[in-house]
């Protein structure tokens, strides 16, 4: 999602909790709310890691909506 709030464009995923940021211009928006996402996703694998069991197996899933 992009929202224009004065002179800045306010950009979330509002799926994910966390994912969220600003740019002056959409592309910047745009650019960071990507960063943003791979941040989190990284974050959230990594603190999953720590507290899985050892017998869990990870699999890629992808959703098309």
């Amino acid at each position: 999602m992009f929202e224009k709030r004065g002179r800045w464009y306010v950009a979330y995923v509002e799926e994910i909790p966390g994912v969220n940021t600003q740019g002056r211009t959409l592309a910047e928006a745009r650019r960071n709310l990507r960063e943003a996402l791979q941040l989190i996703l990284e974050t959230n694998r990594q603190l999953a890691s720590q507290h899985s069991p050892q017998a869990t197996r990870r699999e890629p899933v992808t959703v098309e909506v």
